[in-house]
């Protein structure tokens, strides 16, 4: 059976991941792309990331795959409404990619691999498709690395009740932390790390961060995890939603996301 995914794929969470830009997501490989280039990109999710990758490196093929079949049919309506004739999408295991050995230049994993319970697994299937001379890069965020002004307790009682729902769905939330230990575990010789992060602070990006965890954790797979785990109760969760919509509201407010990155080499 594949891994959990801890948040499901409600609106609210396709509305976090349809912000994704190569620019904002993905920056730290952006140098390493080329004409040309051809790049899997693992969990791609509706695939913004994927057509922005694709628009640089075409007429390089570009493969977005993603366990979700529902999720992989609209990236794939969303690809021919853009006219983006070299990428292809399809239902895919991480552990087990449906692609022979040394096919990809690139391969691409974002926000993957804190939600699988064998990271390690996965980059060595990763390392079995890239090429020679290719790279993988992954890039995920370190949750118990997040601050945020002002510290309203609803808000400190979310990342506890969040590093604990995706503890007990599967994966590791503080992932960015890991990656290059998870990489040279994985057998790659050249691990390259970096680190960025997001920052929401402007009244856009507070009310659309903030209106989207307020949704969340009411409504997505998320809330229905913590229900079931006895993590908390649904009057946590009232809580927790309201002290988003709180925060957002604060003219003051501000939220940083660290995020590790690796580029992964033989």
């Amino acid at each position: 059976m594949p891994d959990a995914y801890t948040h499901g794929h409600h609106e609210s969470v396709l509305r976090s991941h349809r912000w994704r830009t190569a620019e904002n997501s993905a920056a730290y490989l952006l140098p390493a792309l080329a004409p040309g280039v051809s790049i899997l990109d693992v969990g791609a999710g509706p695939g913004t990331i994927t057509l922005d990758l694709a628009a640089r490196v075409a007429p390089g093929v570009v493969r977005g795959v993603d366990a979700s079949a529902a999720v992989v049919a609209q990236a794939e309506a969303d690809r021919a409404a853009a006219g983006m004739a070299n990428v292809v999408y399809a239902v895919d295991d991480a552990y087990a990619l449906d692609t022979p050995d040394a096919s990809w230049d690139v391969v691409h994993a974002h926000q993957v691999l804190q939600h699988l319970a064998r990271p390690v697994d996965a980059l060595r299937e990763f390392r079995r498709v890239v090429t020679p001379g290719g790279v993988v890069a992954a890039r995920d965020v370190d949750y118990e690395g997040v601050i945020w002004w002002p510290r309203l307790p609803g808000l400190d009682e979310w990342i506890r009740v969040y590093l604990a729902a995706h503890r007990a769905t599967s994966g590791e939330p503080a992932a960015g932390r890991e990656l290059k230990a998870w990489a040279r575990a994985a057998g790659f010789r050249d691990v390259r790390s970096t680190a960025s992060v997001w920052l929401y602070e402007s009244p856009a990006e507070r009310a659309w961060w903030g209106g989207m965890w307020a949704d969340r954790v009411l409504q997505s797979a998320f809330a229905e995890t913590v229900e079931r785990e006895g993590i908390a109760d649904r009057a946590a969760l009232e809580r927790i939603s309201a002290a988003w919509r709180e925060w957002a509201a604060d003219e003051d407010a501000w939220i940083l996301l660290p995020h590790g990155e690796i580029l992964a080499r033989d």
